[in-house]
């Protein structure tokens, strides 16, 4: 029952993202030659939600679905890998025209094209597990 739960909220917000243009191509192509307040919209207000939803769980202690405690640990503040990482994150989303949420729903929306930028991104994850011990962390 729990992982229909999952179905049904991810598709829901699948349905948003596509209908908010989340996921559109244009809108993001849009953000990164700062043409519109559209997606950077979108990505603040998201923010801010999950900012305010971490600290209502932090105050209000509250459990995850399998009771256990919540542990919400501090990351390493370092600069190095923060920039690093959000480089390559940036560059792959510019050259690909999605990040990860929005490759899935342009996927179910029937853009079969996609399916290439989700093997690279699958291939990309694949590698990176084989050598994270090898990068500074």
């Amino acid at each position: 029952m729990r992982y229909l739960t999952y179905l049904v909220v991810g598709i829901f917000f699948g349905i948003i993202m596509f209908k908010s243009e989340a996921a559109s191509w244009f809108r993001i192509y849009e953000m990164f030659q700062f043409g519109s307040f559209h997606m950077y919209g979108i990505i603040g207000s998201a923010l801010v939600l999950g900012v305010i939803g971490v600290q209502v769980i932090k105050r209000k202690n509250i459990k995850p679905l399998d009771g256990s405690e919540m542990s919400l640990k501090p990351k390493n503040k370092s600069v190095a890998r923060y920039l690093i990482g959000g480089i390559i994150f940036g560059l792959g989303w510019a050259l690909a025209g999605a990040c990860p949420g929005p490759m899935y729903v342009l996927a179910g929306a029937g853009y079969i094209s996609i399916i290439i930028v989700i093997f690279g991104a699958v291939v990309g994850t694949f590698l990176y597990g084989l050598v994270k011990d090898r990068l500074p962390h």
